[in-house]
């Protein structure tokens, strides 16, 4: 028996120092180590010989399995770095190949002018407002003063949402104005308040190169007991000034808007001919830029406010018509295509 272990021990070595790949090793492994290897029948065999062969034969086999093992386990570690230096040798790599680039996002114009804007007003003491785009006609309507059978509504073309009422406020529709924004403010925080409400509201509209059914806007509010059309026009010209960063005047004219008394429309310098006369002002030197005017003693009443204690004057513009002038964008629907090549050029 042991000469047998003997004889099996030195040919499971010459085999294994002989193999030429880890694959060819593994069936070696098999071949003497396995659940049906050599070893393992010499192991079960060990029961059958003499009583007192049994030591010497149980240690031998011991001996040269452990012996096997190691010599597997050398010739493994072995094969492994020749293949792994071998597929280093056969693979090329470029190292003066330039990488991947990697491109990043970019910053929409919209949203790099309403930063500017919400972060000039925030320099003057407004605070930054938002509210729900979907709104009952209590908000975007009544509160507003601008009552069911009022001749102004009219005037709105409106996305009403279908099948949808409130419980007490009237049908639910897409906001025509961020206005509904300043009696939800002054519901919450009451008298005094300066507040800016920037975001996106919704017209039933054609689209054209001016128009679009969904773009942008910003209004302001400022509430207190002593204020006239006077701070609104020190406010405009200063926010306009620094944010074409350069002087900028305005000017004021008649204008009717229900929720406002009185109400105006507020021209600024035309900066493309620096009021000299162009086509785009044409030939006036102004451009329109926004309606305003004192805001109106329902709506105060409306946001829980006694008008004969506060008063305060509010303004709205289009954001989306304000980045088309400050960066010369002559149509609105560039804006909202998604055309990077258009984008990534602000």
């Amino acid at each position: 028996m042991k000469d047998l272990i003997e004889k099996l021990a030195k040919e499971a070595q010459e085999e294994i120092s002989q193999a030429g790949s880890l694959t060819q090793l593994e069936e070696l492994r098999v071949k003497y180590l396995g659940r049906k290897g050599s070893f393992t029948t010499l192991m079960t065999g060990l029961k059958d010989i003499p009583n007192e062969e049994k030591p010497a034969a149980g240690q031998a086999l011991n001996h040269a399995k452990k012996s096997i093992e190691h010599e597997l386990e050398t010739k493994q570690q072995h094969l492994e770095k020749e293949e792994l230096t071998k597929q280093l040798s056969d693979d090329s790599f470029d190292v003066t190949r330039p990488g991947t680039h990697v491109t990043t996002g970019h910053i929409h114009p919209l949203s790099q002018v309403q930063k500017e804007v919400e972060e000039i007003f925030g320099q003057m003491g407004f605070a930054i407002m938002d509210g729900p785009e979907i709104e009952s006609e209590h908000y975007n309507f009544e509160a507003l003063n601008v009552p069911k059978d009022h001749p102004a509504r009219d005037m709105q073309d409106t996305f009403f949402v279908s099948g949808k009422h409130h419980e007490n406020h009237g049908r639910m529709v897409l906001r025509t104005q961020t206005s509904p924004v300043q009696i939800r403010s002054m519901e919450k925080y009451g008298a005094p308040l300066r507040a800016i409400m920037p975001g996106r509201v919704f017209r039933y509209e054609a689209t054209d190169a001016s128009h679009d059914s969904t773009f942008y806007q910003v209004e302001g509010l400022l509430i207190d007991k002593d204020v006239s059309l006077a701070n609104l026009k020190g406010v405009m010209t200063e926010f306009l000034t620094r944010l074409f960063k350069r002087e900028t005047k305005v000017r004021f004219r008649p204008g009717y808007f229900p929720f406002v008394e009185p109400g105006i429309e507020l021209d600024m310098w035309c900066l493309l001919c620096s009021g000299q006369g162009c086509r785009v002002c044409k030939n006036t030197g102004w451009m329109e830029f926004m309606g305003a005017g004192m805001v109106h003693r329902n709506v105060l009443k409306a946001g829980g406010i006694d008008p004969d204690e506060y008063k305060g004057w509010a303004f709205g513009f289009g954001l989306t018509r304000l980045v088309m002038m400050k960066y010369g964008i002559d149509d609105i629907r560039h804006l909202m295509s998604g055309d990077l090549r258009f984008l990534k050029q602000f």
